[in-house]
């Protein structure tokens, strides 16, 4: 894909972290969708994050709505496609570290978007 000279890279939608986006609220959706054509672009959107404790190259969009805090994760080192890896609604309280089982989810996507790539280039 192609905008004028710039290269667009595809977004890869790993499990079902889409079907999750989905179920976020509009101005959210709105917001995630904007953030990631950034990232398609080749850009790094102001609500991007890197994602301590998972592989360089893994970043989570942070988006606040009301009381609620969204946030979208995605690597963007795995071949020419940004991988959206998983998507939740951040439910410690401020200032806790993401969930366990959110980052374990976020470890065998990333291992599952590395393997997608490997595939296509063999």
């Amino acid at each position: 894909m192609k905008l004028g000279e710039d290269f667009i890279k595809p977004v890869v939608w790993v499990g079902d972290a889409l079907k999750r986006v989905k179920l976020f609220p509009p101005e959210v959706r709105q917001d995630i969708g904007a953030a990631l054509f950034d990232v398609q672009k080749g850009a790094k959107p102001p609500s991007a994050k890197p994602l301590r404790g998972v592989s360089s190259g893994v970043l989570e969009i942070v988006t606040r709505f009301d009381t609620d805090t969204y946030r979208t994760v995605y690597a963007v080192q795995i071949g020419q496609q940004v991988y959206v890896l998983h998507a939740f609604q951040k439910k410690a309280p401020k200032g806790r570290k993401t969930a366990k089982l959110d980052l374990e989810m976020i470890e065998r996507r990333y291992k599952e978007a590395v393997a997608i790539e490997k595939e296509k280039n063999s």
